[in-house]
């Protein structure tokens, strides 16, 4: 399955699931993202067994605990950061490397960071054989941000702290957007966006119920 190209498939999911839900979700109508959701080979960031089900509206495991989110949340958490093409981007969870691809898309320069070493490896892989010259992946803890790169235009976590860590807030520009699910592990969470403004200060907006895998700290 991984020499064919699935474009048609890929037009069916967003069409069907992103840009005219079949449910009550809100339609995604970005046209950089449509695009974006359109061209990455989401069956290239799944494991083999499980590329028969890559453009299906629903996550997949990719090993070590963790999901690959489904097409429907990965395009709408991408959306709501308003995304330009100089922008700089945090993206917490690299996970199989598919959020940092769609990101990389629209964005200028992408910054991942993944706990789990073997899965950042597989992820920086996959993403250089794709030739997405513009993502930088690399193992840590996603708690911590990537000071360096900082401060950033947008942040987006694909896994759920407790809180909105304080840290990632103070990597933020201002006139920055952050989108992660925020909540206890394994019950659901509210996917909120989370706004520096010029003047400094924080908004937080609560968009809608998540269900992520917990945020991992590194205990070492």
């Amino acid at each position: 399955m991984g020499n064919v190209n699935h474009a048609s498939d890929r037009d069916r999911m967003v069409d069907s699931q992103i840009q005219n839900p079949y449910d009550s979700r809100p339609p995604v109508v970005d046209d950089a993202v449509l695009r974006a959701m359109r061209k990455v080979p989401r069956h290239l960031f799944v494991p083999e067994e499980h590329q028969n089900l890559a453009y299906e509206d629903r996550p997949l495991p990719i090993g070590h605990g963790q999901t690959i989110s489904q097409p429907y949340i990965v395009a709408i958490m991408t959306e709501l950061l308003k995304l330009e093409s100089q922008h700089r981007v945090l993206e917490v969870g690299t996970g199989s490397g598919y959020q940092a691809a769609v990101l990389a898309e629209i964005a200028g320069e992408v910054y991942s960071v993944e706990i789990v070493e073997s899965l950042a490896m597989l992820a920086r892989e996959r993403l250089a054989a794709l030739d997405y010259r513009n993502v930088t992946v690399r193992a840590g803890d996603g708690y911590l941000g990537w000071p360096e790169y900082a401060p950033f235009d947008a942040i987006i976590a694909t896994a759920a702290p407790k809180d909105v860590p304080q840290s990632l807030i103070d990597q933020l520009k201002p006139g920055g957007r952050m989108v992660l699910p925020v909540g206890p592990a394994w019950r659901t969470q509210m996917l909120k966006l989370v706004e520096r403004h010029s003047d400094g200060s924080i908004t937080r907006d609560n968009i809608m119920a998540v269900g992520f895998v917990p945020m991992i700290r590194d205990k070492g």
